[in-house]
């Protein structure tokens, strides 16, 4: 037996306002709309990792424990694509052969943008 990650699931207070960030950052839509849940996957719903937006009354306080990383071609102007989306700059990692900068979405779940090389 195999187990699959098919999503990825962000506790939020506002699905809807996450899910306006993360669409233009991912290019993805919402493809399962269920009020306090959405579930957002790449446009045309053609497979691929999907991204769960799921309000609860109590969010976990502080660093979130768990977080996903994408990598990039050029991670500067991805950075700044995203600031400009609504992400805030946390920090940033050099270590041989990766460098990458750790993110927060607006509701300030962390995420990092990486570039090897």
């Amino acid at each position: 037996m195999t187990i699959d990650i098919a999503m990825i699931t962000i506790d939020t207070a506002d699905p809807r306002r996450l899910a306006d960030f993360w669409t233009k950052a991912l290019d993805t839509s919402i493809q399962h709309d269920w009020g306090d849940f959405l579930v957002l996957g790449p446009i045309g719903g053609d497979g691929g990792l999907q991204l769960g937006l799921q309000r609860v009354d109590d969010p976990t306080p502080g660093k979130n424990r768990m977080h996903f990383d994408s990598h990039v071609e050029d991670r500067a102007a991805e950075v700044a694509r995203l600031v400009a989306l609504g992400a805030t700059e946390v920090a940033e990692h050099t270590m041989p052969g990766l460098t990458w900068t750790v993110l927060a979405d607006p509701d300030g779940n962390q995420f990092c943008i990486a570039q090897l090389g």
